[in-house]
């Protein structure tokens, strides 16, 4: 009896065991489906690359997202992958990726990348090693690459905020002073000139009382411009209260210095304003001063440059004074 009913309980074994195998496909299936669709729904991009090999062997779905490439030509060539990044951040990009050879992860890692479209943004880049747990030897390097492009530019945004003189769009006190100060310490250690400038509107009062504090924005608005395109370039301008703006001439002789102040001159009395009381222009007083072999701190430049400018107020104003 027991011998007839084996195959019977054979095949009954196997038809259980074919039913589980199916059950288990079925339950691999869904799990592959579920993986695939979290892939899909994550905007960073994730990604496997063969070291040895030099081979991209794999990227997520928000690759041609974030790319706006196609993943099938960088599974087919990492040169793809090179021809993506900014130019300026190619090198960077493959140093710091080689880093994680000997560091086993780099956690920051920042760079910009064109898309096909002509797009410029902004990626952070994490990466990791993995090794073979007998030999040692690098095997694959896994990362995820998201698009902080947004967070750049409020950071930006941000840092220009923290610089900039709002009305003006000149550099505030606090970012010219920084600056300045930096400029001050290289010209002290290497004994190089340095110049530093300070202006002052002549009756700026006169014109908020008589013309509207709207006419004294635009006139500080187009002083800080002037000022601006007369300085040289590397040079630093900016305003630093009220109607008082200052600029530091960077490796700049007095003579020069003096040359860049007449030219500030000039260009400040050729600006001219329209009010429907009257049309009118605009003067300047100016105190000029040069770093000196016994200037311990840029506050004693600072001073002499306030000083000169408030002799040139008392000797009539629209003047020069060099001291």
């Amino acid at each position: 009896m027991d011998e007839r009913s084996n195959p019977t309980q054979q095949l009954e074994d196997l038809t259980l065991a074919l039913l589980h195998s199916r059950a288990e496909v079925t339950r691999l299936r869904e799990r592959e489906r579920l993986f695939s669709t979290l892939l899909g729904s994550v905007n960073a991009v994730l990604w496997a690359f063969d070291w040895a090999a030099q081979r991209m062997i794999y990227v997520s779905p928000a690759y041609e997202r974030v790319f706006g490439r196609p993943a099938a030509l960088l599974l087919a060539d990492y040169g793809e992958w090179r021809n993506s990044i900014y130019p300026d951040d190619l090198d960077y990009a493959a140093e710091s990726l080689a880093k994680v050879l000997e560091s086993g992860a780099v956690e920051v890692r920042e760079y910009r990348i064109i898309r096909a479209d002509g797009q410029l943004r902004w990626l952070s880049d994490k990466c990791f090693i993995s090794r073979s747990s007998e030999s040692g030897q690098t095997q694959i390097i896994f990362g995820i690459a998201e698009d902080i492009t947004d967070k750049k530019q409020l950071e930006g945004e941000l840092q220009r905020l923290a610089t900039t003189d709002v009305l003006t769009q000149s550099s505030n006190r606090r970012h010219f002073f920084d600056c300045a100060l930096r400029e001050f310490e290289h010209a002290r250690k290497f004994g190089s000139p340095l110049a530093f400038l300070l202006l002052d509107i002549d009756d700026f009062k006169q014109i908020n009382d008589r013309y509207g504090h709207q006419m004294g924005d635009q006139v500080l608005q187009r002083l800080a411009s002037c000022g601006a395109l007369a300085v040289r370039s590397g040079d630093l301008f900016g305003r630093i209260g009220g109607e008082e703006f200052a600029a530091l001439f960077v490796g700049c002789e007095p003579a020069l210095a003096v040359q860049v102040a007449e030219r500030l001159e000039r260009d400040v009395q050729r600006l001219r304003f329209s009010h429907p009381l009257a049309s009118f222009a605009i003067t300047v007083s100016q105190g000029l001063t040069c770093l000196r072999g016994d200037d311990s701190s840029l506050d004693m430049l600072f001073a002499r440059a306030d000083a000169a400018m408030y002799q040139a107020k008392r000797q009539g104003k629209n003047q020069i004074v060099l001291d």
